[in-house]
This record gives C-alpha cells, sequence and structure tokens, in this order.
C-alpha cells in the first residue's frame, strides 16, 4: 500500500470525497459521512486534514477497524509528511484554554493533600481540558435531578451502634458474589480519555491496588479487550451494556464480553435518548469565543451566522444506535438465553418497576 503525502490528503476535503488523517493513517470516511451518528458536519470540519486530536478521546481505538471497511483505509503518511505534521504541532500556537490547563497543572497540589470528593472535584475543575469538565460535569437540561440526586445522600444519616467491640473492624464484602475490599465498586462512566490520555486504564489500576471492583462502559475511550489485558489477572471486572437496536450486533458484542472474562453484564435501561447536556452543547462555542470573539454575523454580508447545532454534544451521538424498543417480555429472555453471566437492570427509578420486575420472574441478580 501506497504513501500518501499531506498535499495528496488535501484535495480531499469536501462531501464528494472526504480523506481524514488518523494517528498518521490516512481514511477515506465519504460513504461513511451520513451514517455518522455526530452528524456530517463534524467530520467534514477536519476533511483533508489530521483528525487525530478530536478522534482519539471518544473513540476505541479498533473503532475504525470495525466501522470503515479495510478498502477505505488507504494507508500511511509517507515520511515527510509525518515529519511535517510533527513540526506543525510543535509549532501550533498553544488555545487560550491549553495555556489555561497548562498552568493550573503546574499549581495541582499533591495528591496527599487531595482529601475527599470535594477537593478531587475543585482540582479536576481547574485542571481540566473546558471540554472534558463540561462533559464531565454536566447533566440533562437544567441539571435539576443531577442536584437531587447528589443532594439526597445529604438526607441519609449513619445511625451508629455504641458499646460494641469494634477494635477489629473488617469492611470487605461481595457483590454479585465477587470479593471487594469495601461496599463500594467503580460504576461504568464514558470517555475517560478526556480526562488522561490513558484513558480507563487508570481506573482498572486504581481499583486492582484498592481491591474493588471496576465496570467498563461500553462507551469507554478504550475497547473491553485493552481495558481486560490491563487488569490484574484476579481482578473482578463487570461491564455496563447499551444494547444495540441489531440484535446480532448486540448479541456478539456480549459473547465477546464473556468471553473477555467480564463477570456480569449491567443492561442500562434509562438512557434509550441521549441527555440534553446544554453545557456540554455549549462548550465549543465557549471555545471558539475564547480565540474569537463572539462573532454571531458575517463581517462582510451583515447576515447571521448560520449552521447545524449539534445537539449530541460530545458524547450523545454514541448511542444513536441504541434499542428504544426494549421490553421486559422481549429483552430479558433474549439476553438470558445468549449469556451465562449475572444480569443487573441498571436504571431503574421507580419501586413499582422493581415490583414488576420480581413478578414477572425473570430472577434477575440486581435492580
Amino acid at each position: 500500500m501506497s504513501t500518501k503525502t499531506l498535499a495528496q490528503v488535501a484535495q480531499h476535503k469536501s462531501a464528494n470525497s472526504c480523506w481524514v488523517i488518523i494517528q498518521n493513517k490516512v481514511y477515506d470516511v465519504t460513504d461513511f459521512l451520513p451514517d455518522h451518528p455526530g452528524g456530517a458536519e463534524i467530520i467534514l470540519k477536519y476533511a483533508g486534514r489530521d483528525a487525530t486530536s478530536v478522534y482519539e478521546p471518544i473513540h476505541p481505538p479498533d473503532a475504525l477497524e470495525k466501522n470503515l471497511p479495510l478498502s477505505k483505509h488507504l494507508g500511511p503518511l509517507s515520511a515527510d509528511a509525518v515529519e511535517a505534521m510533527d513540526k506543525q504541532r510543535e509549532s501550533a500556537k498553544k488555545t487560550q484554554d491549553e495555556i489555561r490547563v497548562e498552568l493550573a497543572r503546574k499549581r495541582m497540589p499533591p495528591l496527599i493533600r487531595i482529601l475527599n470528593l470535594t477537593d478531587i472535584e475543585n482540582v479536576a475543575r481547574q485542571i481540566l481540558s473546558h471540554k472534558a469538565w463540561a462533559y464531565y460535569s454536566s447533566a440533562s437540561d437544567d441539571e435539576i435531578t443531577n442536584i437531587e440526586n447528589a443532594r439526597a445522600f445529604n438526607r441519609f444519616f449513619f445511625r451508629a451502634r455504641v458499646m460494641r467491640p469494634v477494635s477489629k473492624c473488617d469492611p470487605s464484602t461481595t457483590i454479585l458474589g465477587f470479593k471487594s475490599t469495601i461496599p463500594v465498586f467503580v460504576s461504568g462512566a464514558a470517555l475517560a480519555k478526556l480526562g488522561h490520555p490513558d484513558g480507563e486504564i487508570n481506573i482498572t489500576k486504581g481499583a486492582s491496588k484498592g481491591g474493588i471492583i471496576q465496570m467498563v462502559s461500553s462507551n469507554a475511550s478504550l475497547s473491553p479487550n485493552a481495558i481486560m489485558d490491563a487488569a490484574d489477572q484476579h481482578q473482578t471486572m463487570f461491564f455496563q451494556l447499551y444494547k444495540h437496536r441489531n440484535d446480532e450486533v448486540a448479541e456478539k458484542r456480549v459473547r465477546d464480553i464473556e468471553r473477555l472474562g467480564y463477570k456480569a453484564i449491567f443492561l442500562t435501561v434509562d438512557a434509550i435518548v441521549a441527555g440534553n447536556r446544554e453545557r456540554d452543547v455549549r462548550s465549543p462555542w465557549i471555545l471558539e469565543e475564547q480565540e474569537n470573539g463572539p462573532v454571531y454575523f458575517d463581517a462582510l454580508g451583515g447576515t447571521e451566522k448560520t449552521g447545524e447545532v449539534n445537539i449530541f454534544g460530545t458524547a450523545g451521538a454514541l448511542i444513536a444506535n441504541d434499542d428504544r424498543d426494549m421490553t421486559w417480555e422481549k429483552t430479558i429472555p433474549w439476553l438470558r438465553r445468549i449469556t451465562k453471566l449475572p444480569i443487573v437492570i441498571k436504571g431503574i427509578q421507580c419501586v413499582e418497576v422493581c415490583f414488576a420486575a420480581f413478578f414477572l420472574g425473570f430472577g434477575l441478580e440486581m435492580l
């Protein structure tokens, strides 16, 4: 396969012929544009040039191999092109947000001075990129539900017993029959690479060191295989499943998860559509205004600028192909049939649904 020059790639920068560079390799994504869950516009923004910086944090490394035919893998860049791109990156002017993050990381306190979750959140707010913070901290619409979820914990109190022997305490327990040093596990969350280049592997290593269980998200920045490879051989890993609307595609994923050694499947049932994360949607506008100022009108014509709004935000498009017609009667027996793993229903929001699941008699391990 012949190498490509930057000049060759630059010729293909339209919807009629769209090439992009990712990790110094060239891909023809023209035919994929109409099918991209996040819309064609975001890809066309990087048509004919390098898209690595925006692609990597939100896609697993094997996404191109799985979703793009081999005939569209056009080959590597030439050595001269790679060298030229490296020089461009080194000489590129840093954005205001990049400068802010760089300074904040220099002032970051040592870990021994970060004592609780509030401290962690305060540090994260300072050292994460605006894009990462907007995604991680945002919630749907006015975020009232998210606020109330946090406040709910303030309404629970320990009713401590006294005059009990407590010199030797053991907080360890089992979750779904698997040992954990404390009654807490890491729940699945998407796109860890937005916060750190190593992505979910950092969480895997931390969970291993602490002796707790990690649940891996369907929309992790890394593949389930890569994350499992980083796990300790005795480490327990769960998997959070967004079910694909195509049963065959969904079944393949479930069987892959079981083959890799994940110990339970958490089926998400409360994310049928992407949440309207307004803070996340606004993020690119804020970053653009930091660099260029608030330009809402065409300078020459005096007309208002128009364009599509990416209502999906950073990751909403990742669930665009998920099953929106799941039912107790259809989906749970299907999942039971294709896996021997424990099944947990993730996202139950009222006690009536728990009763419904119980009386239907599916024998679920947890709700």
